[in-house]
């Protein structure tokens, strides 16, 4: 597997410990649940939740005589996948049959695919924070079917079996070893599910398992180019437990070779109340899975005007908007990554920035508002600014009816009632005062009380900002800031 190994890990991203450095190498195979309204093989719902066992065919219960038929959507979503990964898509595929008994695969087997994926060799770009980008090789996108689920903790003696999510269908994406890093690794499954979230192929939703990874993780030492023994850590879930379970498994495997031991190739899982992964299995090779085709279902023969026709149809991908961002609203790279990386924040950014300055609607939608939600643990979906709503707020702001202090007034107040800008600076009287007259007066008197500070202000102007601070004080923070500006340079003399 030598030649597959193309980049070395950058000085900083080495591992150092009294007995040398080790280079840490990863790659992902990402579960991504097919966003379909039935199942790969079956016309059940594919719907998450439900009674247990309510979404279940005969053909998910495995009863006798029961055939798969392939759910062509499902199809459509791997090969849109495929494109939107930069992928081959493999004109000929085949489905095998992968063998394993587990009480909640009722047929004994799972339907997969092996030899033959449906996508083949791509690569995507990925941009952790304050790095350089890298390329990620995709090595291949197969579909398969997925498993119920097995509950232990309903019952001393038994174990209960749901087959809701038997036959879901999965894509799993496989990566090549190309990633360095925990860093790195978060920054491509997030880049992932970006893409995925944008293509409308997967929803992403972690908490749900509609996506999770198996995170391959082995060392070797600085400079070498052999490859280390690797470990599988199941079912990853989140990206901060992601990069907890590889920093945690590739110190686990560098104590263990610097004490003259081995790393043994098995199948670990992660404890996130620990840190740490522990044994679940010894690694299966592929023979132990004794994969054959599937007798059920024919070769999948896809024709090249049916995947240019998808082709056709992609959404505009986050690397395009991205470069669009960048040069249509002269965002930073910055911003115009963290906005274009989900589909939601781009077309709420867009509503909010249409007519205004987008500077400015992107510091509000990734500064004021991400914090805000963050704070209350929400999604943009369940935000009660909508985006007209803080595209409105904006504009009061620039037409001088509030200042940009009170604007951040009124946000708070719109994040906890939903109510309208205008509504609410009527309400509670938050005009800016323009009134000439009124700041005149306020200055006066400030003047009047702090006759040594005019002096020190004249030999200081450092000391301006005082001058700014209590006038916009005395006036309640609704004074216009350009004009109070203004009427202390003319009557303090600066």
């Amino acid at each position: 597997m030598t030649n597959l190994d193309v980049r070395s890990a950058r000085p900083d991203q080495l591992v150092s410990s009294d007995k040398g450095q080790w280079e840490i190498i990863v790659g992902l195979e990402v579960h991504a649940q097919v966003t379909s309204n039935a199942k790969l093989f079956s016309g059940a719902s594919a719907a998450y939740g439900g009674a247990p066992n309510a979404h279940v065919s005969l053909v998910d219960a495995a009863m006798p005589g029961m055939l798969p038929v392939i759910n062509k959507f499902c199809v459509e979503q791997a090969i849109r996948t495929g494109l939107g990964l930069n992928a081959q898509i493999n004109e000929k595929s085949r489905f095998d049959r992968k063998n394993y008994f587990y009480p909640d695969l009722p047929q004994g087997y799972q339907i997969s695919q092996f030899q033959m994926p449906i996508v083949g060799e791509g690569e995507i770009e990925v941009e952790p924070d304050g790095e350089d980008p890298i390329k990620v090789r995709i090595e291949r996108l197969h579909l398969e079917q997925d498993a119920g689920k097995s509950i232990h903790d309903l019952s001393p003696s038994e174990t209960f079996v749901d087959l809701n999510r038997a036959g879901v269908a999965l894509m799993e994406i496989v990566s090549r070893p190309d990633i360095r890093s925990a860093k790195e690794a978060a920054a491509y499954f997030n880049k992932l599910r970006a893409i995925l979230r944008a293509l409308g192929t997967c929803d992403g939703n972690m908490e749900e398992g509609s996506m999770r990874a198996d995170v391959n993780v082995s060392v070797r030492r600085g400079g070498t180019k052999e490859w280390g023994t690797r470990c599988e850590i199941k079912n990853v879930n989140s990206t901060r437990f992601m990069m907890q379970a590889i920093e945690y498994e590739a110190r686990r495997q560098i104590e263990i070779l610097e004490s003259g031991g081995s790393i043994d190739q098995e199948t670990r899982l992660f404890d996130a109340n620990t840190g740490a992964t522990r044994t679940m299995r010894s690694k299966e090779d592929a023979h132990d899975y004794r994969y054959f085709p599937d007798p059920d279902l024919l070769p999948l023969v896809i024709e090249k005007k049916w995947i240019e026709e998808i082709r056709a149809s992609l959404p505009e991908l986050p690397d395009a908007k991205k470069k669009r961002f960048i040069s249509e609203y002269g965002l930073t790279p910055y911003d115009a990554r963290v906005i274009s990386s989900d589909s939601e924040t781009s077309a709420y950014f867009e509503t909010v920035a249409k007519g205004r300055d987008p500077k400015m609607a992107a510091n509000w939608v990734t500064q004021e508002l991400a914090a805000a939600l963050n704070k209350k643990g929400l999604e943009l979906s369940a935000s009660r600014v909508k985006a007209e709503a803080l595209g409105a707020l904006l504009d009061l702001v620039k037409d001088d009816t509030i200042n940009g202090k009170i604007a951040k007034d009124v946000f708070a107040k719109m994040i906890e009632t939903g109510d309208a800008p205008g509504a609410i600076v009527e309400r509670e009287g938050l005009k800016q005062v323009t009134d000439t007259s009124a700041i005149e007066k306020a200055i006066d008197e400030l003047m009047a009380a702090n006759a040594d500070k005019v002096e020190d202000v004249r030999k200081n102007p450092k000391a301006f900002g005082w001058w700014v601070g209590q006038t916009m004080k005395a006036t309640g923070g609704k004074a216009n800031p350009a004009v109070v500006n203004e009427i202390l340079k003319k009557k303090l003399g600066v």
